[in-house]
């Protein structure tokens, strides 16, 4: 199909091979080389369309964005032309980055401006949510260790996005990953004192971002980079409740969205998330840096609490938690973490394996010397070892509201047709447990040691199995829609009959696995690779 562009045009439709519309009489091939298939949104200042470059061999798809000033007056069109230049500018200089469409060509025709961009097939998180529903935690989590490196690399361009939204984020359906586009609102500097001093005109406020999403400096024509880490917030709260800013309410004292009672995640993350969305701009996040190691500070810090074998309040410092004088607070309130040798999270699974180590060997009766009040050291009472759940403990505990079972060892585990929606397994030690048939749907196998495991027809839909060890696990017939398992390892995991619509897994990984033509692959479609 040919679609013409004239907006005044009432039948756009034509066939496939017309040079002109057969209705208006207007050119259908755009520069005599691009042809327009469908329009794929429009706005108060033109549109952007799915058209076809019929001067390559193959005829690939592209993305037309078209600006059409709503005004003819010359200072609106160099206006016009201004920011049509600048979007061009910035694509060239950043569309390297292989998660931000390339810009192919840009040109001005009969008072329009064309940018050309790569297609980028799959659907955005807004159409993802629509269709699947909300994110858990740890599929929000996952988004945001993909997202903030891209706008890391945005950010070190110099640029500003002002426009992240769940409707300008695509999961590419080629590999799963996330792709950021539409950068017709982007600022490639940091100058207040030049937004303050510029028109208001119709054509600024195209410029502005999405309401609800922008925060109040951006709406004031005064971004900085810390606007789009606002825009990032709203969009994880947009993933984990399915409401857009317009349906949540507000303070109407100090203009904050009241979002916390609409999600259920930890507290650390809520924090994290409170902070990405601080109106005012001194107490939000300045930089991505600052997320990444807020949220590396918090591996299930209850279950670590639990896990360990010492008390929180007498942690020395040999381990890393404090300076001798008690725990120094954290974000949340979370014990924090010393500055020497790894990161966070990786110091603190240190310290609980030595731990371990300890209560396990045969010194375990020696006990370790601890500082005492005055520094001077003393014996630490000595620290049973843990106890190892059985399926009944977790069955119990689950009953009772518990879902946090993450860093456990369990041994001859089974709990087949049993209910654990939401569970949380985040690293803990499942050889050949027996989960045959059970609902775990959102549940956390972030890390989780499943070597052999029985998932057979299990239900796994958003199911969390980011760097997992899945190698000889029966998989087949589970429901592993929309599930994570990037990264995981699935070398001789048996996939046949298992739905994985949707879900986010390599072609690579699905190589080691194996898989039979009652496979449904992440595209929908069923057969071997």
């Amino acid at each position: 199909m040919s679609y013409c562009i004239n907006p005044d045009c009432s039948k756009p439709k034509n066939p496939p091979t017309l040079s002109h519309c057969q209705n208006c009489g207007a050119e259908l091939l755009l520069r005599g080389r691009y042809r327009m298939i469908r329009a794929l949104g429009r706005g108060g200042f033109g549109a952007t369309f799915l058209a076809r470059d019929e001067l390559l061999p193959g005829k690939p798809p592209c993305v037309i964005k078209q600006l059409r000033p709503s005004a003819e007056a010359p200072h609106i069109l160099d206006m016009a032309r201004d920011l049509f230049k600048r979007e061009a500018k910035i694509l060239g200089m950043i569309g390297n980055h292989p998660q931000l469409p390339r810009l192919l060509d840009y040109f001005e025709s009969g008072q329009e401006f064309f940018l050309v961009q790569e297609y980028i097939n799959g659907l955005t998180l807004q159409q993802e949510v629509k269709r699947g529903g909300p994110f858990t935690e740890a599929g929000v989590k996952q988004f945001l260790s993909e997202i903030l490196s891209m706008v890391q690399y945005v950010h070190d361009n110099h640029v500003i996005h002002r426009d992240i939204k769940p409707a300008n984020i695509i999961r590419r359906d080629q590999d799963k990953k996330l792709v950021l586009i539409d950068f017709g609102a982007v600022k490639d500097k940091v100058n207040p004192a030049q937004a303050a001093n510029s028109d208001q005109t119709a054509l600024t406020a195209y410029a502005i971002g999405t309401p609800g999403y922008a925060p109040p400096e951006q709406m004031a024509m005064r971004p900085v980079y810390a606007s789009d880490i606002y825009a990032l917030g709203v969009t994880c709260i947009y993933l984990l409740s399915g409401k857009a800013p317009k349906d949540l309410n507000y303070d109407p004292n100090t203009g904050e969205l009241l979002w916390r009672e609409q999600v259920h995640i930890s507290d650390h993350f809520a924090g994290v998330l409170q902070k990405m969305l601080e109106i005012s701009v001194k107490h939000r996040y300045q930089s991505v840096e600052a997320i990444h190691r807020d949220l590396d500070l918090e591996p299930y810090m209850e279950s670590l609490a639990q896990n360990m074998a010492f008390p929180s309040a007498a942690v020395s410092a040999s381990n890393g938690f404090s300076n001798g004088s008690g725990p120094v607070s954290g974000p949340s309130g979370h014990p924090a973490i010393s500055n020497s040798g790894g990161s966070p999270s990786s110091r603190m699974a240190a310290a609980i394996r030595a731990r371990r180590e300890r209560s396990h060997s045969g010194a375990k009766n020696v006990a370790p010397l601890v500082p005492s009040h005055n520094g001077t050291p003393s014996p630490r009472p000595k620290v049973a070892p843990a106890t190892l759940l059985t399926s009944d403990d977790v069955k119990q505990k689950y009953t009772k509201g518990r879902r946090d079972f993450s860093l456990q060892t369990f041994k001859d585990l089974d709990l087949q047709r049993t209910l654990l929606v939401e569970v949380n397994f985040n690293q803990s030690k499942l050889p050949s447990a027996n989960f045959q048939g059970a609902d775990l749907s959102n549940a956390n196998f972030g890390r989780a040691n499943l070597n052999r495991a029985n998932l057979r027809n299990a239900k796994l839909v958003k199911a969390y199995f980011h760097y997992a060890n899945l190698e000889g696990a029966d998989l087949r017939g589970a429901n592993l829609v929309h599930a994570c398992l990037s990264n995981a390892n699935l070398r001789g995991a048996n996939l046949c009959g298992a739905d994985l619509t949707g879900a986010l897994i390599s072609d690579d990984q699905l190589a080691m696995a194996r898989t039979n033509w009652s496979t449904v692959m992440p595209n929908g479609r069923r057969g071997m690779l």
